[in-house]
């Protein structure tokens, strides 16, 4: 009887593998071709009227383009009137810049990476390919590059609020450069090699650019001079036809006992001369991010730095080496005088803000508004300068105050960011609110249902407001900020054209996070082929925070990466942001302080069990995961820690052992490196190579053989871990590149489609099926 049912049991087997098999199918380059029409390079210029992205020229103008089927328009809108006409003449500025290049330029197709400012005289600066131009449009139209313009330097700086001196870093010093006429002034003369001035390098990010915070009146500077003599190193080589070149720069490490130090300065840029703040070195440390120069819309900016508006006084935050202490101080520009006004100390980590520092400097009343979550939410309190106390809430309730936009001084009112503060909407979504400093009146000034973008004017008066939901196109108004009414209509975006290439909207949903009770947002991506009568396997796109999350926002974008792309290729993808990430409260953001190999993977498996008892055409027996940086990290931790659920995982760039990745970083989240008597540490718990041995699915690992962010011995820790345990995986290394992959980017791409195709689906993918590289316009 056994026998028979052994019998039986077998000739089972082998009807399901025949099954398996009669299942799988070869895909096509006619299947690539598909996913590829959902790439950003092919969807995002099918969406018409899309202005989520202005640049106020003054006051009262902002420009933009305007995008349609026939091309680009770059207008221009006068806020007091509403009325628009073309900013300049595109015709005549494509050819100047043509001849200017060397190369044609299209009138009618401006790139991603464009900018222009007007000059008083009616010239414009225009950002081009990353290269700044001078252009003269009278006459003929003539463009210059601009460093040759002034036959000086080339060296990237900081533009002082005139805008006619440009602070850069050149042999360890700081210079100013007159942009009118190209004459340079060295300030600083006793900068040497890595004891230098205004120093950019914070490790993970390192160059020539200069971080200084310029006085109001353009006539001092604030910054530092940067003590990294003693600072660990990192090393890339890269590869080429003879000798190598060997790249080494300071990098320190967790539990490093040399890390950066800098020493604060104020300088007269007229006299030269120099004033030391009467402090002690301190850690090259800000309350926001792990570098400096913290807000992109200001780069060269020391973020942690603000002036009082005579010019005379400022205002710095320094924060401790475990993240959980912060001095606000008080500077004499003319002195060098620093007092404390007041410390805040916390368990964990702090952060002024998200997106941008939002601590306030008020002198002339004494005051500070200073960012706390002492609530659980992230709120604004006012303090005294004299007491150190704190007066009262600026701010109260639930939801996130993520950044401070624009303070009026004279009628003490602040114009903020928040999310999650208006109920029953999604609590991702971001709104602007006005609140009066002293009575705590707040309010809405965008109460549409969805998610704004905001740019204000420099004066406060105005803001353009792009607000959309990942399913529902932008809609570009001017308003007015004292009681946000709409002055006028900017655009209204069409995906008419989106829609006739095939484009479906992913699918917001909601799961519980692994605790049975907090709910989780994510997004999902089905193939625009779905047939309900399949079943599915799933693919899991991560990035674990704790800066940002999975789901990449909730504006409309007609591409979320490659979501909608390798859902194409027959899979259900999704982004689930998971505990630990921002934009919610303190104990939702920090739930895994500690713990970073928890990698918000248990809210991740969670949400997948959900969605397939949701829905029955989700394969839960064929669940992949991939993800860059931080995801590609959560992604071996997925296959490492839960090797029975993720089957097939793609870990690109990975910082898989926080102790080999850059200080700010794992001190932060992590803590303060602590090593055990018996050699075991409080970062054990987050090293991926510790539990490389439960690898039982399929593999890759990625990582770019320069990378200069997370250095490619994260992924070699691994390897080696993976080789001792005689695991079977795969690996891809990107000669001569970066953390990010230029050139080499739909290579990887394509390649991790034929993974999950190949491994996770069953199925046989195209031979060397070519994407095509986008077209950058530069």
């Amino acid at each position: 009887m056994s026998s028979i049912r052994g019998i039986a049991c077998a000739l089972l087997a082998g009807m399901l593998a025949f099954v398996a098999v009669a299942q799988a199918r070869q895909l096509t380059g006619q299947d690539y071709a598909r996913a590829v029409r959902f790439l950003p390079q092919d969807a995002d210029p099918l969406v018409d009227h899309d202005v989520q992205r202005v640049a106020w020229l003054d006051a009262t103008h902002f420009w933009y383009i305007d995008h349609d089927a026939s091309g680009d328009r770059v207008l221009e809108m006068d806020a007091a009137t509403g009325k628009v006409a073309p900013a300049f003449d595109q015709a005549r500025l494509a050819a100047a810049l043509g001849n200017a290049r060397g190369k044609p330029v299209d009138a009618l197709r401006w790139p991603r990476r464009f900018d222009v400012r007007a000059l008083p005289g009616g010239d414009l600066d225009v950002q081009l390919g990353g290269k700044w131009y001078r252009c003269d449009l009278s006459g003929a139209g003539e463009c210059t590059r601009r460093d040759k313009l002034l036959k000086t330097g080339k060296e990237p700086g900081a533009l002082s609020p005139n805008g006619r001196l440009l602070a850069f870093v050149r042999d360890w010093n700081l210079w100013v450069r007159d942009l009118a006429t190209g004459n340079e002034t060295q300030l600083t003369t006793d900068g040497v090699k890595d004891y230098g001035y205004a120093t950019q390098n914070a490790g993970w990010i390192h160059g020539d650019g200069a971080v200084v915070r310029w006085s109001p009146d353009s006539t001092r500077i604030a910054t530092y001079r940067q003590d990294q003599r003693k600072v660990g190193e990192m090393y890339t080589v890269d590869t080429r036809v003879g000798h190598p070149k060997l790249s080494a720069w300071k990098y320190p490490l967790p539990g490093d006992k040399h890390v950066f130090m800098i020493e604060p300065v104020v300088i007269d840029v007229a006299t030269g001369k120099l004033v030391r703040l009467k402090m002690e070195p301190e850690q090259r440390l800000s309350s926001l991010c792990d570098q400096l120069a913290c807000d992109e819309r200001q780069p060269y900016t020391w973020s942690d730095v603000k002036w009082a508006p005579d010019s005379r006084t400022f205002a710095l935050v320094s924060t401790s080496r475990d993240r959980q202490h912060e001095w606000f101080r008080v500077a004499d520009a003319r002195t060098g005088g620093v007092r404390t006004a007041f410390e805040s100390s916390t368990g964990q980590y702090y952060e002024s803000g998200h997106g941008r520092v939002n601590w306030q400097y008020l002198p002339e009343a004494g005051q500070a508004i200073w960012p706390s979550e002492q609530t659980d939410w992230a709120n604004l309190y006012l303090y005294d300068l004299k007491t150190g106390k704190e007066l009262h809430p600026v701010t109260t309730g639930t939801g996130a105050v993520d950044e401070v936009l624009y303070l009026d001084r004279a009628t003490r009112t602040l114009w903020f960011v928040a999310t999650g503060r208006t109920p029953g909407m999604n609590p991702y979504y971001r709104q602007l609110f006005k609140v009066d400093i002293d009575t705590g009146k707040t309010v809405l000034l965008t109460p549409e249902d969805a998610d704004h973008t905001i740019t204000m004017s420099p004066d406060g008066k105005y803001f353009v407001d792009a607000y959309s939901t990942p399913t529902a196109p932008p809609v570009t108004v001017l308003r007015d900020a004292r009681d946000g009414h709409v002055i006028a209509t900017v655009a209204v975006a069409d995906i008419s054209r989106l829609k006739a290439a095939g484009w479906v909207p992913p699918i917001p949903f909601t799961v519980k996070a692994r605790d049975g009770k907090t709910t989780l947002y994510g997004m999902m991506f089905k193939p625009t082929n779905f047939d309900p009568a399949k079943k599915y396997p799933i693919v899991d796109y991560v990035y674990p925070g704790p800066q940002t999350g999975s789901v990449r926002g909730r504006s409309f974008l007609a591409a979320r990466g490659d979501n909608q792309a390798l859902a194409e290729l027959g899979f259900i993808v999704v982004a689930i942001d998971g505990m630990g990430t921002p934009w919610r409260s303190r104990s939702f953001h920090h739930y895994w302080y500690g713990d970073m190999g928890d990698d918000t993977l248990p809210d991740q498996v969670a949400g997948i069990r959900e969605l397939a008892t949701r829905y029955k055409w989700i394969d839960l027996d064929r669940v992949g995961i991939w993800g860059h940086s931080g995801g590609g990290n959560a992604t071996a931790d997925a296959m490492f820690r839960y090797p029975d659920f993720f089957k097939v995982g793609w870990a690109e760039s990975g910082n898989h052992d926080n102790r080999d990745y850059e200080n700010d970083w794992g001190e932060k989240y992590q803590g303060l490196l602590v090593t055990n008597k018996d050699g075991t540490t409080n970062y054990d718990n987050q090293a991926n190579e510790d539990i490389a041995k439960n690898l039982k699915g399929h593999l890759m690992l990625v990582h770019g053989q320069i990378d200069d962010n997370v250095p490619t011995s994260n992924t070699y820790l691994v390897v080696d871990a993976l080789i001792k345990a005689n695991k079977d995986f795969d690996m891809m290394i990107l000669p001569n590149e970066h953390h990010g992959y230029g050139k080499d980017t739909p290579y990887v791409m394509r390649r991790r489609w034929d993974y999950f195709v190949r491994y996770l689906a069953g199925n046989t993918p195209p031979h060397q099926y070519m994407i095509p590289s986008p077209k950058t316009g530069d």
